[in-house]
């Protein structure tokens, strides 16, 4: 594989890649950039550059990298250790996209084989994750066993694991030693009270535990497992799960907790209670919370100074490929057995090098002109945007699986979170209805930012009070001129609206 004329690595249609990767030419978008960049309205905490090279390329600790780098887990762990009423594990099952699901389980042998075939079917996937279906840490021979195979044949692969915490405090050690540098802990509760609601039970010792006990003990092992990665230097990102009525309030005493015992990250994930998933939640009629209380929440802990993950996209435990896609039925067992392995690091350096080369060219394009004061008391707007990653407006309207949500004011354009919705274009069945659910979940935004439109939607679209805005551009210039053009001069004095800085931003060609 040779770079283009561009800089960016060309790869062949065979190789699956972002749109940075899958072209010879190269166009100019024109780009309008101002005083946006990613900064928040909220606090955000320094990083210093030893983190920032250990999160680079992590699509899960990184938003900015999550819109170029890919990851994938591995289904080894089917045993569990506690019960949780919102988990309800599922194999051999492909039409649910939630924790806990898989469509097969794996050896560690399998499991290695299948990183090495997509490593090299995917040269931008950086991440090798185990997160289930059970716990990695309830079934540690396997776990261990299967990050010792892909270290030794995949050095650059970074190895990350997600637990509920329970016997965390017994492999740290073991963890250290296997360069596992990344450790997720779920962690819904520091109150036991709290959680005999979300846990029936925990197995520990050999001995079932039930309610308060059960929660007391979970609740231990969990700070002991936090204190432990601290002192180890092992990077800690946590998720809780927001149940309404149940911990939502309490969460941003276990935000302020996991923050003084050293998280780096905290994921607070909406519930998933549909009753046909058959968890105990679903089954009670428990509600997940509304894309609004989920937003209100996180900002509340974010004026903590805490930094908010706030694109997980609650991946299955066989995900494969970019945040937002899933991949894993084209590796099925079947599939990915009869492949051979093509793993070529020199070819994935190159990869990522053309990855790099074109985040800075992105960054420029996102440059802010000279300072300004800030406008003060600037309304905030969302904006939904189509994307198929790379930070860009790149997506048709009805290709979109899921839509991400920008927050924009005169002085930020803010990632905030992402809404999934059904395929507009499905074969004419059920189009009305689908597109009608798609309205009714970015109906608090004001604009919705595509790629192209067809003039049908487009009109039903503008008819619900949305914006549609077509260009193919940087994310954050293309609302931030939306934002200027439409929004600013309804409420700010037309001396504060930040110039337009016209730049032009060098990337693929969307028809190739």
């Amino acid at each position: 594989m040779k770079p283009t004329s561009s800089g960016l690595p060309h790869l062949s249609a065979t190789e699956p890649a972002t749109d940075i990767l899958i072209t010879k030419n190269t166009v100019k978008a024109k780009a309008a950039s101002s005083r946006c960049g990613c900064t928040s309205s909220n606090p955000v905490p320094a990083i210093d550059d030893r983190i920032k090279q250990r999160i680079e390329k992590h699509p899960c600790y990184s938003e900015e990298a999550h819109h170029h780098y890919a990851r994938m887990h591995v289904a080894v762990a089917p045993a569990c250790n506690i019960q949780c009423n919102y988990c309800n594990r599922k194999y051999d099952c492909a039409n649910e996209s939630r924790p806990g699901v898989v469509s097969e389980l794996l050896t560690p042998e399998e499991a290695a084989h299948k990183v090495l075939v997509i490593a090299g079917k995917i040269p931008q996937m950086t991440v090798l994750g185990i997160a289930g279906p059970g716990d990695p840490l309830a079934n540690p021979e396997k776990t261990f066993r299967t990050f010792e195979l892909i270290a030794d044949k995949a050095p650059d692969i970074k190895l990350c694991l997600s637990t509920n915490g329970l016997m965390l405090p017994d492999y740290i050690d073991r963890i250290k030693q296997l360069n596992v540098d990344h450790v997720t802990i779920t962690i819904n509760m520091v109150d036991p009270e709290i959680g005999t609601q979300i846990y029936p039970w925990v197995h520990y010792r050999r001995k079932r535990y039930k309610g308060l006990e059960a929660a007391r003990i979970l609740h231990e092992r969990q700070m002991e497992g936090l204190q432990a990665l601290k002192e180890a230097d092992i990077l800690c990102k946590v998720n809780s799960v927001m149940i309404p009525g149940i911990n939502d309030h309490h969460l941003v005493e276990v935000d302020r907790v996991i923050r003084e015992k050293g998280a780096f990250l905290h994921n607070i994930m909406p519930l998933i209670s549909a009753p046909e998933h058959g968890t105990h939640f679903g089954l009670t009629g428990q509600r997940g919370p509304t894309p609004k209380e989920l937003k209100t929440l996180q900002d509340q802990c974010a004026d903590s100074n805490m930094k908010m993950m706030r694109h997980c996209r609650q991946c299955r435990a066989d995900a494969v490929g970019l945040l937002g896609e899933d991949r894993s039925q084209e590796f099925t067992k079947d599939k990915f057995m009869e492949m051979t392995p093509q793993y070529d690091l020199e070819l994935r350096q190159e990869v990522h090098a053309g990855i790099a080369k074109f985040r800075e060219e992105l960054q420029r394009a996102k440059a802010q002109p000279p300072a300004t004061p800030a406008v003060q008391a600037s309304p905030k707007v969302l904006v939904a945007v189509a994307t198929k990653g790379g930070g860009l407006v790149n997506q048709h309207f009805g290709h979109a699986k899921e839509f991400m949500i920008y927050e924009v004011d005169a002085n930020t354009v803010q990632f905030v979170g992402h809404r999934k919705i059904d395929h507009y274009c499905q074969s004419g069945y059920g189009e009305d209805a689908t597109l009608e659910n798609t309205i009714k979940a970015i109906a608090d935004c004001k604009a919705i930012l595509v790629s192209k439109v067809g003039e049908c939607p487009k009109a039903e679209l503008r008819e619900a009070g949305l914006e549609v805005v077509e260009a193919y551009d940087v994310i954050e210039n293309v609302a931030r001129e939306f934002y200027n053009k439409l929004i600013a001069p309804q409420s700010i004095a037309p001396q504060e609206i930040a110039p337009q800085a016209s730049q032009s931003f060098v990337t693929a060609n969307p028809g190739s």
